[in-house]
């Protein structure tokens, strides 16, 4: 199992957002959302395979999400958890291809 943390949140997003968000990178086994009084809100999400959290981080990090660019990152203390070296946490590798530019993912008014 791997956990990843989301930050950069807006104050009104609700788990089912953050599935929304995060399912097609793999089988989540847990949703962690914090709301605290002054923003921004932040999440930590489990997801059952390494591999999975690490495409999720690939894939969301710097996108746009109801106004705000989300920061996605393993959280720390998961690769140790795992035994994993993730070559220092919150580092880039200077091999690791350009981020791609931000997409908008602004949800829709329809509920």
């Amino acid at each position: 199992m791997a956990r990843i943390y989301v930050g950069n949140l807006p104050l009104d997003i609700r788990e089912r957002d953050l599935e929304d968000l995060f399912w097609k990178y793999g089988r989540i086994r847990d949703l962690n959302l914090k709301n605290p009084a002054r923003p921004p809100a932040f999440a930590f999400v489990s997801f059952e395979r390494y591999e999975d959290a690490e495409d999720a981080i690939r894939g969301r990090d710097g996108v746009m999400f109801e106004g705000q660019r989300l920061r996605v990152e393993m959280s720390k203390g998961s690769a140790e958890a795992l035994g994993v070296s993730s070559g220092g946490y919150g580092g880039y590798d200077e091999r690791a291809p350009a981020r791609a530019p931000a997409r908008d993912l602004r949800r829709s008014e329809f509920r």
